[in-house]
């Protein structure tokens, strides 16, 4: 069997992270012992002494830092999951504008990116927050024609009977947003991979426009797509760290919460990684099945 060329390189990168992981493993090991803590997760099952004031299961003081953990954990898989599916309607739609034959639209679209990935992601967060949402009067049905429906005050957003809290739509608003333009991109550049022959077909048929770019287009498009769409769903979900930022009781919100009661630093970090790290991996595993499908489905056209 031939060796790999430079394998001799590929052995001293190895064991250069090797040693450079010893070194972090003995130097938190040394300052455990010296300051009298040890790695201990006997905390989690004590009270956690502090109200949530959102969680999708019940919840109170009482309860153990474990469960209140959890309910950090549900409540970012919330905003998370809506996030994902209200930046990707926003995304597809920009970057599908960005290539409309319109031109307002596609200057409405052009501009809509161009602003919006230049400004903060927390800056945004707040905007949303103090400016959008508190802002609103609060009595809901002065703002909603339909109330039973739909209302809208600054307490938050009543939709089809199910309540969703200011912050949690401060979030929601903001990670779709800021992430939906960066898709936008994405797509763009999908539909930009596609010859410029299958534009021209579908409207030499007399098709609309939307209909060439879903059943034409589109469908072309997605293996250039979805790879990056991918890393921008990734990135969403560890932008959703910022919620601490209005107050949402997110993952990351709770753990710090949770640290600075117990001191428990490192515990409550490792915690926290592998909990974004299990949540990351099911994203990117949930991606690549939904690529090797789209493959599929094309070579069998």
């Amino acid at each position: 069997m031939k060796r790999p060329r430079h394998w001799w390189l590929q052995a001293v990168v190895l064991l250069a992270v090797l040693t450079l992981l010893g070194v972090l493993v003995n130097n938190l090991t040394v300052n455990l012992i010296r300051t009298g803590l040890g790695l201990s997760f006997s905390w989690l099952t004590r009270p956690a002494g502090f109200a949530l004031a959102e969680h999708p299961l019940p919840f109170s003081p009482s309860d153990s830092y474990a469960w209140a953990l959890l309910m950090g954990w549900l409540n970012s898989l919330k905003v998370i999951g809506a996030g994902l599916v209200a930046a990707t309607l926003i995304g597809v739609s920009a970057g599908a504008a960005r290539r409309s034959s319109n031109h307002l639209l596609r200057g409405l679209a052009a501009l809509y990116v161009g602003l919006i990935r230049q400004i903060p992601l927390v800056l945004q967060l707040l905007f949303w927050y103090f400016v959008a949402f508190l802002a609103l009067p609060s009595n809901p049905d002065s703002m909603s024609p339909l109330p039973l429906l739909f209302r809208l005050s600054n307490q938050g957003i009543s939709l089809l009977g199910v309540p969703l809290s200011v912050e949690f739509c401060a979030v929601l608003v903001g990670l779709a947003v800021f992430s939906g333009a960066s898709i936008a991109e994405v797509v763009r550049g999908g539909l930009d991979a596609v010859p410029r022959g299958q534009w021209e077909a579908f409207r030499s048929l007399g098709l609309p426009e939307g209909m060439g770019l879903r059943r034409i287009v589109l469908p072309q498009a997605l293996p250039a797509i979805l790879p990056g769409l991918s890393s921008q769903y990734l990135n969403l979900a560890k932008n959703s760290t910022l919620a601490i930022a209005v107050g949402y009781a997110d993952l990351y919100a709770v753990s710090d919460t949770s640290i600075t009661q117990t001191g428990r630093a490192i515990e409550g970090f490792l915690l926290l990684l592998l909990s974004f790290l299990l949540l990351n991996l099911l994203i990117n595993g949930g991606m690549q099945l939904l690529n090797r499908l789209v493959m599929q489905t094309l070579r069998h056209r």
